[in-house]
C-alpha cells in the first residue's frame, strides 16, 4: 500500500538562506514540492508615497534608492517619464551616456546573479571568481560616477557627468577583460557536470506559461519570448545594432545561459556607443525647479537587467501627484508556484534564485484586517480615503 506523506515546509521570512525577508510555504510530498505559496510585505518602505512630496529633481535621488543593483535603471526610467511630462529633449550625447551606463549595470547585475547561483548550488569557486571579475564593471561605474552602487548618474534632461577621452580608454580596457571572462564562464556553465546536473531541466517554464504569467526580462527570453524593450529604441538603442538573446528550454540552466550571452552583448553595445559617441552637451539646460502642468500623465518603460521596469507618473505641478512603479521582480514572482512545482526541496533555492529576485524593489504594503487576521484587498476609493 502507498501512503502520501504531505506536509508544509515554511521558509522565512527570516532564514539563513535568505538575503532579504520573504516567506515561502512549500507543500511537499517527501522531497518533491507539489505546491508553493509566497508572501511579501516584510520590507515595505513607502517610497512611492514619499515621492509625492519630493520636487522633480529631488525625486530622482529617491528613485535611485529603490534598489542598489538597479539604481541606474530606476533613475533613468523616472527621469525619462518626467522628460515626457515636461517635454524635455535629451541631447544625443546624454542618450549615449545613459545607454553606456545601463549596459554597465546589466553586466554587474548579471555577474552578481551568476555568482550567487554558483554559491546557491555549493560551487563556491565559481562564486569567488565571478565576484572578483565583477569588479571590472564596478570600476567603470566608480570611474564615471564616483560610486559603485546607487550611482546617481542620470538626471532629468540627461546625465550629471560627461565621459572624457581618458575614461573611454579605461572603459575599453576593462571591457576587454569582461569579454574574456564572460567567454570563460560560458564554457564553465555549459560544460561543467556539477552545474548541468543541478540546473538542467529544473524549474522549467514553457513559452506559453511565460506568456500567461506575464514574466519579463531574461526569465521570459529563456522561455523563448522576445521581451527585450531595448528593441523599442529608447535612449541610444535605436542607433545601435544588436540582437536580443532568446533561449528555448525555459529551465534554470537556460536562464543562466541567456544572462551569460547578454554579458557579451552588453560589451558590444558599449563599444558601439563609445565608437559613435556624439559631441555636444550631455544634459539639457533646465531651471532648478520644474513646474509641470497639473494632471499630465506619462508612462515610462525601460529594459532593466531583470526585465521591464515601468513607471506611471502623474503631475501635481512642482511634485508628482502619483508615482506607481512596477518592477521586474514583481512581474516574475507570478510564476514562482509553477516553476517550483515538481522540483526537489534541495532545488528550490536555485529555482527561485534563477529569477534573480530583488525583494526590496518589488515589496508592497500589505493590509491586514485585525478582526479576521487575514490580508485585505483595498479598492481605489478606500485608498483615497486613507490619503485624506
Amino acid at each position: 500500500m502507498f501512503f502520501l506523506h504531505e506536509f508544509t515546509l515554511p521558509i522565512g521570512p527570516q532564514h539563513p538562506a535568505l538575503a532579504e525577508p520573504i516567506h515561502f510555504r512549500l507543500k511537499v510530498d517527501g522531497e518533491t514540492v507539489i505546491d508553493a505559496e509566497m508572501h511579501l510585505g516584510y520590507n515595505h518602505r513607502g517610497i512611492e508615497k514619499a515621492l509625492e512630496s519630493k520636487q522633480w529633481f529631488k525625486g530622482v535621488f529617491l528613485a535611485g534608492r529603490i534598489c542598489g543593483i538597479c539604481s541606474q535603471s530606476h533613475t533613468a526610467t523616472y527621469s525619462q517619464g518626467i522628460e515626457k511630462l515636461a517635454e524635455v529633449t535629451v541631447p544625443d550625447r546624454g542618450k549615449y551616456a545613459r545607454t553606456i551606463f545601463a549596459e554597465i549595470e546589466r553586466i554587474h547585475s548579471h555577474m552578481l546573479l551568476l555568482a550567487v547561483a554558483g554559491h546557491t548550488i555549493g560551487f563556491d569557486t565559481a562564486f569567488h571568481y565571478i565576484w572578483r571579475d565583477r569588479e571590472y564593471a564596478l570600476e567603470i561605474s566608480e570611474l564615471l560616477s564616483g560610486k559603485r552602487v546607487q550611482q546617481d548618474f542620470n538626471t532629468i534632461g540627461g546625465v550629471r557627468w560627461d565621459i572624457s577621452e581618458d575614461q573611454i580608454r579605461k572603459i575599453n580596457q576593462n571591457l576587454d577583460k569582461i569579454e574574456e571572462r564572460a567567454k570563460h564562464y560560458y564554457k564553465i556553465f555549459t560544460k561543467d557536470r556539477t552545474i548541468r546536473k543541478r540546473l538542467k531541466g529544473v524549474g522549467r517554464l514553457s513559452a506559453r506559461e511565460a506568456q500567461d504569467f506575464g514574466v519579463v526580462g531574461p526569465v521570459a527570453r529563456a522561455s523563448g519570448l522576445n521581451s527585450d524593450l531595448r528593441t523599442r529604441g529608447y535612449s541610444a538603442y535605436g542607433d545601435i545594432h544588436f540582437k536580443p538573446v532568446i533561449g528555448s528550454e525555459g529551465d534554470c540552466m537556460e536562464r543562466m545561459v541567456v544572462r551569460l550571452r547578454e554579458l557579451r552583448g552588453s560589451v558590444k553595445i558599449i563599444r558601439d556607443c563609445l565608437a559613435n559617441f556624439p559631441s555636444g552637451e550631455a544634459k539639457a539646460k533646465l531651471p532648478l525647479v520644474l513646474n509641470v502642468e497639473k494632471g499630465k500623465e506619462a508612462v515610462s518603460r525601460i529594459e532593466a537587467p531583470r526585465g521591464e521596469l515601468i513607471y506611471y507618473i502623474k503631475s501635481n505641478g512642482l511634485t508628482p501627484e502619483r508615482v506607481k512603479i512596477r518592477t521586474p521582480t514583481f512581474a516574475n514572482f507570478s510564476c514562482v508556484g509553477k516553476i517550483l512545482e515538481g522540483t526537489q526541496v534541495a532545488d528550490a533555492p536555485i529555482t527561485v534564485a534563477s529569477l534573480d529576485p530583488c525583494i526590496a524593489c518589488c515589496d508592497r504594503l500589505t493590509v491586514l484586517d485585525v478582526n479576521t487576521g487575514k490580508e485585505k484587498v483595498m479598492d481605489h476609493h478606500e485608498l483615497e480615503d486613507m490619503r485624506k
